[in-house]
């Protein structure tokens, strides 16, 4: 069967971590279920070899990305002042040279570096996912506007869960029973 077009695949995917460090988390809300959720895709996409690439905001202002994600990352972050991860160097051709079309956004601020990171994605052909309980800002309003705002612009909304089974795929995946233990450990913590 093949897959459809708007699923992600891990062999076409790409997730990336945006800012989270703790500066910028110590004011937002739901700082415990962002950490969390972002951690289980983390997991996930080592689970499936799906890369990962992360950025830090002025780091050293606001800090290193926080202790639970960054011992997840395979690879150090990129640092950048730009709000927009794809003006960062040479991010976004590295970016295009995994030709890996379906992004996977998450991070802080919804409103702010993810936007503005969705928006130049969009407009270089990339596929943008958006799992909407990955992604904080400090109001709830810059979150929700934002998120309405990049749906209109073809990001696709989504959630942690979605895109982890997105993945998967298939209950007979030989890996699902790690799979299905980074599920339980969710659900507990």
């Amino acid at each position: 069967m093949t897959p459809c077009a708007e699923c992600l695949r891990p062999e076409t995917s790409v997730l990336i971590v945006i800012d989270v460090q703790d500066k910028l988390l110590a004011k937002i809300p739901s700082t415990a279920s962002l950490v969390k959720n972002i951690a289980f895709l983390l997991d996930v996409a080592a689970l499936f070899d799906v890369p990962v690439r992360a950025t830090e905001q002025y780091p050293q202002g606001l800090g290193p990305t926080t202790a639970p994600l960054a011992q997840r990352l395979p690879q150090p972050p990129w640092t950048k002042t730009v709000f927009s991860c794809c003006g960062a160097g040479t991010f976004l051709e590295e970016l295009e040279m995994l030709r890996r079309p379906q992004v996977v956004l998450t991070g802080i601020e919804t409103h702010v570096c993810v936007s503005q990171t969705a928006f130049d994605l969009l407009h270089s052909g990339m596929r943008v996912y958006l799992p909407v309980d990955a992604l904080a800002a400090r109001y709830d309003i810059d979150h929700d506007i934002a998120c309405r705002r990049l749906e209109r612009a073809g990001a696709v909304l989504t959630t942690v869960e979605a895109v982890a089974f997105e993945w998967l795929r298939d209950a007979a995946h030989p890996r699902f029973a790690e799979f299905r233990q980074l599920v339980i450990q969710r659900m507990q913590s």
